[in-house]
């Protein structure tokens, strides 16, 4: 792929180009689709919810529309196996109907009504209600790592659009074919709900000029994106360097650390240690909540534990990436923690001599190596992780204490240690936006609980998330309507309640 004019598609098993021809929206072209976004914003936030709701479940079935044919492109552009993408095109149309079920049923614009009490006093108190509004257009950035969940139609664009924004959408430029495809579907369903014409576009491109005029664009009013820390960091400056500023809720990546603490490596080596294997290499380690990092602190099993982990990763074979620039950077990241003194390479899977494949690669180190080089601690995308063996509880909670901003963190534990070590967790609840036990951190379940974000630099806005029906508020804004007339009062907010929706009234919750 060139950075000219014209674009193509390769597939990452052969770096062969495969066919379509795409252009870099110009920016006379983003002018145009933010225009219409603007225009359409008019009408769509003045949409019912119901109509919302029917436009986000017609989406999801226009996809499965497609049929075969988009995830057989998909496959071509992105490497990744059809069972893969048949469940990923399953979350895409399951997170779209959750959030048409959070818009229909109509309580997430968090209406609150303080009645007004005129005869108080020393002075008479107004009647005051709020409810959240949507900002206006945004602009969504499609990931590579998930080509349908967190790309045209994924949860960027799920959310947004059920909280009454239009969106324009920045697809990726690894997955060109595959985004024009969903884009198709969403426009089909634009026009079979009535919706006005701008609800949703997609701006294809490769150069990074692309993305960076959208972002300024005056009109657009927040963003969307999943990807590298680079990359999300260069929109977040150019947003906050316009002259209005606006938010940038931006998934950066993490390496989400996991801590197996002594009781649990003693009773469960083996079985820790066949699981932490398949989640660093599940998805050729392509995934945001990758365990990149893990502390254990030794006893022992801990020979055990090594043993099984060497043994499993040896067997793991190497697999495609999903771009030849993934591969690049992984085989930098590979070399640049060889580089560092007194970390072992200690186990590697299986070779394979194809374009773009990645072999695991596991690497060990003790807790004082660890904190004096701290490019061990830095993601390497892909199927590697770095093992820091601790010797106390005080190594464990230093490791901990000295954590940036992340996605998860993983602890395994018993009863006794989790009762031993809790100081372990009133440290990580700062550190990160999801903390597990006894589990594994890839895979993200789209739920209303869902918390996938965590403080910088693993996002750029904390306070949310990007997965789950929490993701709906990073669009919105909070207004006031002092001593409004019923009439002209928002349907939420009406006196009789029409919408019959729960509303916090005077301090108590009810319909």
């Amino acid at each position: 792929m060139s950075n000219s004019g014209k674009f193509y598609a390769i597939n990452p098993f052969n770096n062969e180009q495969l066919e379509g021809e795409f252009s870099n929206a110009t920016e006379s072209q983003i002018d145009e689709v933010v225009k219409k976004a603007q225009q359409a914003f008019e009408i769509y936030r003045k949409k019912d919810k119901d109509s919302v709701a029917d436009f986000l479940e017609c989406i999801a079935d226009e996809i499965l529309n497609l049929g075969d044919a988009l995830i057989e492109r998909c496959h071509l552009e992105t490497a990744l196996p059809i069972v893969r993408l048949q469940g990923e095109r399953g979350r895409t149309m399951g997170q779209l109907k959750l959030f048409a079920s959070v818009v229909r049923e109509g309580s997430w614009v968090d209406a609150r009504i303080d009645t007004a009490i005129p005869d108080r006093v020393p002075l008479p108190k107004s009647d005051i209600r709020h409810m959240l509004l949507p900002l206006g257009p945004v602009a969504v950035f499609g990931a590579s790592n998930f080509p349908l969940a967190f790309s045209v139609a994924g949860g960027d664009t799920a959310s947004a659009l059920a909280s009454g924004c239009p969106v324009v959408v920045k697809g990726h430029k690894a997955h060109p074919g595959t985004s024009e495809m969903v884009a198709s579907a969403i426009l089909k369903a634009v026009k079979i709900c009535g919706m006005p014409e701008g609800t949703f576009s997609l701006l294809n491109g490769n150069a990074r000029g692309v993305g960076e005029a959208l972002v300024k664009h005056p009109v657009i009013k927040a963003v969307g994106f999943t990807g590298s820390f680079a990359g999300g960091k260069a929109l977040f400056e150019y947003a906050n360097a316009r002259p209005e500023p606006i938010p940038v809720f931006a998934e950066m990546g993490s390496t989400n650390p996991v801590f197996i603490l002594p009781q649990a490596l003693n009773e469960r080596a083996e079985e820790i240690a066949n699981g932490l294997t398949a989640s660093i290499t599940m998805g050729v380690g392509q995934f945001c909540t990758n365990p990149g990092l893990s502390f254990i602190q030794k006893s022992d099993s801990a020979d055990k534990f090594y043993k099984q982990l060497n043994h499993r990763i040896s067997e793991v074979p190497a697999a495609t990436m999903l771009t030849p620039d993934m591969k690049k950077a992984y085989d930098k990241g590979i070399q640049k923690t060889l580089g560092v003194s007194q970390v072992e390479e200690f186990a590697v899977g299986l070779e394979e001599k194809t374009p773009n494949s990645a072999t695991p690669r596991i690497f060990k180190t003790t807790i004082a190596n660890y904190f004096e080089n701290e490019d061990l601690s830095e993601e390497n995308f892909g199927p590697s992780s770095v093992l820091v063996e601790a010797l106390t509880k005080e190594d464990i909670l230093k490791a901990a204490g000295n954590l940036v901003g992340h996605l998860t963190a993983t602890v395994f534990g018993t009863t006794q240690d989790l009762a031993e070590y809790k100081e372990l967790f009133d440290i990580l609840e700062l550190k990160v936006g999801r903390i597990l036990i006894n589990g594994y951190p890839t895979g993200v379940e789209v739920c209303h609980s869902m918390v996938h974000g965590g403080p910088y630099p693993a996002t750029t806005a904390p306070q949310s998330t990007s997965v789950g029906t929490g993701a709906i508020k990073r669009f919105v804004r909070p207004v006031c309507f002092q001593d409004y007339p019923d009439a002209i009062l928002p349907l939420a907010l009406k006196r009789e309640n029409p919408l019959n929706i729960w509303r916090l009234l005077n301090g108590n919750l009810e319909k």
